[in-house]
């Protein structure tokens, strides 16, 4: 794990309570990632909505990608480390490459030169006394056993956050921060579309305890002061654009939603639909959106005036368009789109909903039930708009871990 900002960043100084003892206020916050910019995208969220952003310290405990790590993703992290160090030591000895980009960097090994949850709790521990206690948020499946072992270490100077829900064993943490979809597994209906037999492997494995904080979406980097700056920065490159602006954010296909050609040519024909009311027509792929779907909606779409594709080159338009657009049309498979368009209060179009199963599915059930999205039919007047209640996940997930530093006696430093 690397730190990211220089650890100037997080002293402040000593604070006392009115008897002269130290108080418990939260001066500093650590992030622990695993190298997905959508698992840590919701630890930035929570901790910006909790005003740490300029003070905190970042971390990674990322997976080298390619070469023989492809095939050892399903193991946790801990015997990836070992079989990482065995299969290093094999190589060396047989004067090969354990990686087949010959790459150091991608090394199996390398990831964990500095990843010691040891080090991080000795620094909560010897700081204590002159920055007050330390909130760690960490996001993924390969954190949980960093986050969870300085927690056992430094128990009594840190706060710690799991967002994403960690499968079993729940007490490792201070509180846990996950989607109410992910209990889907416990609902009447989870239970006739998984097996018997799987159910003690999918998450979770029990009702949520009292250090489980459900939200309805997943957290995000996106709040309203991220907005106005994005505005700003957008609006003369917008400027021109006709009204009203239509954003469509295309995904990919997942094992709870499978989609592929097909949707991507029944897309096409709802978007050439609707074109007559929509001013201007703003394409934005993902980094999972399949090349033959990338093809097919270029080819049928790119000649119309209207339309505008984002060819992936910098500077990303995303922030500009969650800022400027007048309406979303977002495929079913992005639970993180969804969640920051449904926080802009604007309308929100899905795609593709009838393709995805389990949890997915009851995410999309949950959205609609607020009203904060509708089935793209291909017979809309993007004129024509509507309004719900926007998600504010963000918000009640901090003011859930203010309430929980104040049953401790701390509190997040103004």
């Amino acid at each position: 794990m690397r730190p990211t900002q220089p650890p100037e960043l997080a002293v402040t100084g000593r604070s006392e309570n009115p008897q002269g003892g130290l108080s418990g206020v939260v001066k500093r916050a650590i992030v622990i990632g695993n190298g997905c910019a959508g698992a840590e995208n919701q630890c930035i969220g929570l901790i910006r909505s909790l005003g740490l952003y300029d003070r905190h310290l970042y971390y990674s405990v990322a997976r080298p990608r390619g070469g023989i790590n492809r095939w050892l993703h399903w193991l946790p992290i801990s015997l990836y480390k070992k079989l990482g160090h065995f299969i290093s030591c094999i190589c060396s000895g047989l004067s090969i490459k354990a990686n087949e980009s010959g790459s150091r960097r991608s090394g199996i090994k390398d990831v964990f030169e500095v990843a010691d949850a040891k080090q991080i709790a000795a620094m909560a521990r010897r700081t204590f006394d002159k920055t007050g206690p330390l909130l760690v948020v960490a996001s993924g499946r390969d954190t949980i056993s960093v986050a969870s072992s300085i927690r056992r270490l430094a128990m009594d100077y840190v706060f710690v956050v799991q967002v994403q829900h960690p499968r079993s064993r729940l007490e490792r943490f201070d509180l846990v921060i996950t989607p109410r979809h992910d209990y889907f597994s416990l609902t009447p209906e989870g239970k006739r579309q998984i097996p018997f037999f799987l159910r003690p492997w999918v998450t979770p494995r029990e009702p949520p305890g009292r250090n489980v904080f459900l939200t309805t979406g997943a957290l995000h980097s996106v709040d309203s002061s991220t907005l106005r700056k994005a505005a700003l920065e957008w609006k003369e490159e917008f400027a021109s654009l006709s009204k009203p602006l239509v954003v469509v954010n295309i995904g990919g296909s997942t094992r709870n939603c499978l989609y592929g050609v097909d949707l991507a040519k029944q897309l096409c024909g709802m978007l050439q639909s609707i074109l007559w009311s929509c001013g201007s027509l703003r394409i934005s792929f993902s980094r999972r959106t399949p090349k033959k779907v990338k093809e097919i909606i270029i080819r049928e779409l790119i000649s119309n005036p209207k339309v505008y594709i984002w060819d992936g080159k910098e500077p990303n338009p995303h922030l500009g368009h969650l800022a400027l657009a007048d309406a979303f049309i977002i495929t079913a498979d992005s639970i993180s789109m969804l969640s920051e368009a449904c926080t802009t209060g604007k309308p929100v179009y899905v795609v593709g909903a009838e393709w995805c199963t389990w949890k997915f599915s009851e995410f999309q059930k949950t959205l609609r039930e607020r009203g904060a999205v509708r089935p793209l039919t291909g017979k809309e007047n993007m004129v024509e708009k509507w309004s719900y209640t926007p998600l504010n996940d963000n918000a009640e997930a901090a003011k859930r871990v203010i309430q929980d530093l104040s049953e401790r006696g701390w509190k997040i430093e103004a």
